[in-house]
């Protein structure tokens, strides 16, 4: 563990911890209602099996420092969200749970998280990390990671990166490959991977406004994703690329293994894969069908304060002062190998030159819309784009697309 605690403590941190270690202490009973101790307190702290060993360090620097006991709770990743909306309302739940951006609705409907004071540390993360770690104008999140897909190229077929998509396309039929290009799609579609190629239409979910996403702004249905819808069409399963809703991750992932695809538009939890398959993998930004940025969606990772926090002070030190540090998000970064959200970790990551294409690629990231409205926008999208690749008329399918999402947002 890399801790530097003299780089981490903030000024007077630890005067404002012994305070709460004084307020624990002033009722009657040595013990409070959510593990605080007469001896500084106790912050409760649930994050994945992962990244258990990772935290262990800042928790014992913590400790050290202030007095105040970190627990540290493995969690099941996949039932950490509705664990921690259902029991923060009853005081059972963690101080700190680790979490995605894209919770932050949800969240705040719920009453569950406290507003996070980044200070003048907020200018040391990535531009990216903070718009995601804000929702309507407050910031709720201490990131850490951020994670976006991008274009693993096999650099033993294609030597260099396209410039363009009808470049791509031309680079890997040069190479002998009917079908170059793969990415998964499925029965019902997959918009999260079709996504920057949409915003290369100019077609964004939502509008934007000065506390982020917009709800009553869709613009899934203008112009532009007409445009997209058209072009869908246009390459969907008799195109030379391989659009095609019998393709799924496996298949995806086969093909680029097998050298039958030169290009396979994924994310980095794929690349140990290919790795590990033999394949000179490069990464490559997603190539524009229009000559605009092609901007995929990035998810940000991060921790959130319990709106029933008893140490909430506490809490927030820890996040921003030790968690928030390079050392650590560093640690978080070799748990599990995404791109660290602080600037100065990222920018260290980045000698990886795996990291470094998938830092570029995000450099045109946008944050998934947390917003709840969000949730209306996925039951009909993929549905949409997989019926507009097998052939169904672009044009109307996709207007009923944007009909039906803007019905669904307004009943709620």
């Amino acid at each position: 563990m890399r801790v530097n605690t003299k780089s981490i403590l903030a000024a007077g941190a630890v005067a404002v911890v012994a305070t709460l270690g004084l307020a624990s202490c002033a009722g009657s009973n040595d013990e409070g209602d959510n593990g605080a101790t007469a001896e500084g307190g106790t912050l409760t702290v649930w994050v994945d099996q992962e990244r258990v060993d990772a935290l262990k360090g800042a928790a014992e620097a913590y400790t050290e420092e202030t007095g105040v006991e970190v627990d540290i709770v493995g969690k099941d990743n996949s039932t950490i969200k509705d664990d921690f909306i259902q029991q923060v309302p009853t005081g059972e739940g963690p101080d700190i749970t680790m979490g995605a951006h894209d919770w932050l609705g949800e969240l705040s409907t719920n009453g569950v998280v406290a507003p996070l004071e980044l200070g003048d540390s907020a200018g040391d993360y990535l531009d990216v990390a903070i718009t995601a770690a804000t929702y309507e104008g407050t910031v709720y999140m201490l990131p850490y990671a951020v994670e976006n897909i991008a274009l693993l190229r096999n650099a033993d077929l294609v030597a260099e990166a396209p410039t363009s998509w009808d470049d791509m396309i031309a680079k890997g039929q040069a190479a002998g490959l009917d079908k170059p290009f793969v990415v998964e799609q499925g029965a019902e579609g997959n918009p999260y991977h079709l996504y920057p190629f949409q915003t290369a239409f100019g077609a964004p979910v939502f509008g934007t406004n000065d506390e982020g996403y917009d709800p009553t702004d869709l613009q899934l249905g203008n112009e532009g994703g007409v445009a997209f819808a058209e072009w869908l069409g246009a390459e969907g399963k008799t195109g030379t690329a391989n659009f095609n809703t019998d393709v799924d991750a496996d298949i995806a992932r086969d093909a680029f293994l097998t050298g039958k695809a030169a290009y396979w538009l994924t994310g980095p939890w794929n690349v140990g894969t290919a790795l590990d398959g033999g394949i000179n993998v490069a990464i490559d930004p997603v190539p524009s069908p229009t000559g605009e940025a092609a901007a995929p969606f990035a998810g940000v990772k991060g921790f959130f304060v319990s709106a029933e926090s008893e140490n909430k002070v506490a809490a927030n030190d820890f996040l921003v002062n030790y968690i928030g540090t390079e050392d650590v998000q560093l640690d978080l970064f070799e748990a599990g190998n995404i791109l660290p959200a602080l600037s100065a970790a990222a920018e260290t990551a980045s000698s990886d030159p795996i990291i470094e294409g998938f830092a570029a690629v995000g450099a045109e990231a946008v944050p998934m819309p947390a917003i709840p409205a969000m949730g209306s926008v996925w039951q009909y999208w993929g549905i949409a784009e997989a019926a507009i690749i097998n052939g169904e008329d672009p044009v109307a399918t996709w207007n009923k697309l944007a009909t039906d999402v803007q019905a669904a947002i307004d009943a709620k």
